[in-house]
């Protein structure tokens, strides 16, 4: 397929895909697979594959408009279902590859999806939701085989007639992504096309400066709004190559892609950097890898993870804070500019504010809420009304964070608004996990906070009132979470109590555990 040279509008993959071969750089390597068979597919055979894939689609009746769940793992079939989605006018919905049944469920009728691309490796946990779901009518398999009712993703491929891309305005929504809130409720986040070329010209191009000769290693996954800028947007804008891991980012899996892969970017979160440092530093050696960039994201960067990893490679982790709700990074430090312990002013492209609980101006020195303008903001929530005008006030976005503002000019993180924190760069509703604690059959009253670890990073910590008679077991109380509602919720410390403090109304007094925790 051909593409203009002078895209600047509509169709999303028009740019980030088409473009490179009518530009002549068809034949560069898109991304490349850091496991198995490292797998890769060029910009020119991208193009023509998510074609195709717009075409099966129209073939197999799935009509504009409508949704397409993508519960895919890292790896070369996202790109090609992500794009081609767009192409075709589908709407795709990349999710959270570590949620439960339960929360996969909720999702798909919240947000009616027509069709469901999941990897072989996930089938089973979304397969007890299938059967009473009214609206998937599509069920493809990324995988060698398919069970009954489905078929795989190469079945709904062949034969397929490559489709042009459906026009489309900058202004129509593209893409979801889902986020949690403060009831640990998802959340559909509805993105319009312009909004990814609004972060690779912002973030991408002058914070980040990704250029086409880079490669490109985020641990974040495609499916965060994080992962999907460094991973996907922010390379393909400069024709530059991703690798892709479709496994758990460890220390070991990760210092083992930087060796043999040899990423020129690397884009991680502060637990991550905190345990590579770690390992490094009992190890007495770290990979050898051509790194010229790092960034962090997720959640506040400690000062002391920033400064070894800087003494350990010669290059600075630029840590950043972004949203779903405004696509990427909006407040980064920048190259040469770093100052660890901060997240650094406003992205080139977005303008904050920091406000008090009536709105007005707080100045410097003084803590407010953090808002947000600029061109990627979301369209608002699916089907929460009250929840959009809360959060998006005509231009600008409410992020919940807390901030400070230094004399020069430096924004602080101070918290969150409410009792929200976020573990490996993913939310954490302590209401959901105090929810999952109480089903438990020894437990009466569950309270979740935030308590930072060795390296300074927050995780979970609960605090439990047993039934009478009843014992808990630390380790069977963690695992029973980590099954109920995700792999990475568990409270990471157990510690059983004869009461919770409480308002004369009986609400739990979370500050006052946060003080002991």
């Amino acid at each position: 397929m051909s593409a203009k040279n002078d895209v600047i509008g509509g169709n999303a993959a028009l740019w980030f895909v088409d473009r490179h071969v009518g530009e002549g750089r068809g034949d560069g390597i898109a991304f490349r697979e850091a496991f198995g068979d490292n797998r890769e597919i060029s910009y020119g055979d991208l193009a023509e594959q998510s074609a195709r894939f717009a075409g099966a689609c129209h073939r197999a009746g799935l009509r504009r408009e409508e949704r397409a769940i993508m519960l895919v793992l890292d790896q070369i079939e996202f790109p090609v279902i992500f794009w081609g989605a767009l192409k075709a006018g589908i709407v795709p919905i990349p999710l959270n590859t570590l949620l439960s049944t339960s929360v996969y469920d909720a999702i798909f009728h919240d947000s009616r999806a027509s069709a469901l691309f999941v990897s072989n490796e996930l089938y089973e946990t979304i397969a007890p939701a299938l059967p009473l779901n009214p609206f998937i009518r599509e069920v493809i398999v990324i995988g060698d085989s398919a069970p009954e009712g489905a078929r795989t993703f190469n079945a709904f491929m062949e034969g397929a007639e490559p489709a042009e891309p459906v026009t489309v305005c900058d202004d129509e929504v593209a893409f979801w992504l889902y986020s949690s809130g403060s009831t640990g409720q998802p959340k559909g986040v509805r993105h319009v096309h312009s909004s990814l070329k609004a972060t690779a010209d912002t973030y991408g191009a002058q914070v980040l400066g990704v250029r086409q000769d880079d490669t490109v290693y985020s641990v974040a996954k495609l499916f965060f709004a994080y992962g999907l800028g460094n991973g996907m947007t922010f390379p393909m804008a400069v024709g530059a190559t991703t690798l892709l891991y479709n496994g758990r980012p460890t220390p070991d899996s990760v210092s083992q892609i930087l060796t043999e892969h040899r990423p020129t970017v690397f884009c991680g979160v502060p637990t991550l950097y905190a345990a590579l440092v770690h390992k490094w530093e009992s190890e007495g050696a770290h990979p050898d890898a051509p790194l010229r960039t790092c960034i962090s994201a997720g959640e506040a960067l400690p000062e002391e993870v920033g400064r070894k990893w800087q003494a350990v490679w010669g290059v600075d982790i630029m840590d950043g804070v972004g949203s779903t709700e405004m696509l990427h990074i909006f407040l980064s430090n920048r190259p040469g500019d770093v100052v660890y312990g901060t997240s650094g002013v406003p992205v080139p492209g977005y303008e904050v504010r920091l406000v008090d609980e009536a709105g007005a101006d707080v100045g410097v020195g003084e803590v407010g809420e953090l808002l947000v303008r600029g061109a990627s903001s979301a369209d608002g929530y699916w089907n929460q009304r009250d929840k959009s005008r809360s959060t998006f006030e005509g231009h600008w976005t409410r992020t919940g964070d807390k901030y400070e503002l230094t004399p020069d000019g430096r924004y602080v993180y101070c918290g969150r608004t409410d009792d929200m924190f976020k573990v490996s760069g993913i939310w954490v509703s302590p209401f959901e996990v105090e929810q999952a604690l109480v089903s438990h059959p020894a437990v009466l009253e569950a309270a979740v906070v935030a308590k930072r670890d060795d390296d300074g990073l927050e995780k979970p910590k609960a605090f439990l009132v047993l039934k009478s008679g009843q014992a808990g077991d630390p380790d069977a109380l963690k695992a029973f979470v980590q099954d109920k509602i995700g792999k990475w919720k568990y409270p990471r410390w157990v510690e059983i109590v004869d009461d919770l403090p409480k308002t004369a109304t009986g609400k739990i007094q979370r500050f006052k555990l946060r003080e002991t925790a």
